[in-house]
């Protein structure tokens, strides 16, 4: 336009530039004093990532526009510090062997499926020193109050062992198995 003296709209057109991105100045907002509390928050709740930080800066009237925050939690390179577990050491015993009867029983629970599709389950009871099988329920569903159930007619039957092993599924460890 300097140069050859072109108008402003001639020169766009030769240039292939809309006059509207020619005009254009950035508005963009200055985010150093959002860069800077976002930071200060960050190290004030290590455990907190983007989106908690988003609500505190939002309650604060920071910010709007959770892209925003998180465009800068990501250019300020700030994460979610993990922290490992601190693996206990607890040594494992090895279990006693049982010197008589009903001293230990095992229960656990065998599934298998039908010709038709439909799953059966059986729980077993077992004897850990004669390896005679005490009990047995099969059905399509067992649940820990059946299993109690199941239990107390033993007890009433046989004796209740000193020790009785299981897994921790979920017939085992729900309220119902509490006595």
């Amino acid at each position: 336009m300097v140069t050859l003296g072109l108008s402003e709209r001639r020169a766009c057109r030769l240039a292939g530039v809309p006059r509207s991105v020619y005009r254009y100045t950035s508005c963009r907002r200055s985010d150093e004093c959002l860069r800077t509390r976002l930071k200060t928050l960050a190290e004030q709740y290590p455990r907190y990532g983007y989106p908690t930080l988003h609500g505190l800066l939002k309650a604060e009237g920071l910010v709007q526009n959770r892209k925003r925050t998180y465009r800068l939690y990501r250019e300020e390179g700030l994460q979610v510090r993990t922290e490992h577990r601190k693996k206990l050491a607890r040594p494992r015993v090895p279990m006693t062997i049982p010197g008589r009867l009903n001293e230990r029983w095992s229960m656990d629970f065998v599934s298998n499926q039908l010709a038709g599709g439909r799953r059966i389950r059986v729980l077993n009871i077992v004897d850990d020193y004669s390896r005679e099988c005490v009990g047995q329920i099969v059905d399509v569903s067992i649940s820990g109050a059946r299993v109690a159930r199941y239990l107390d007619e033993l007890a009433s039957r046989r004796g209740l062992p000193r020790v009785i092993v299981s897994d921790n599924g979920p017939e085992f460890t729900g309220k119902a198995l509490f006595f």
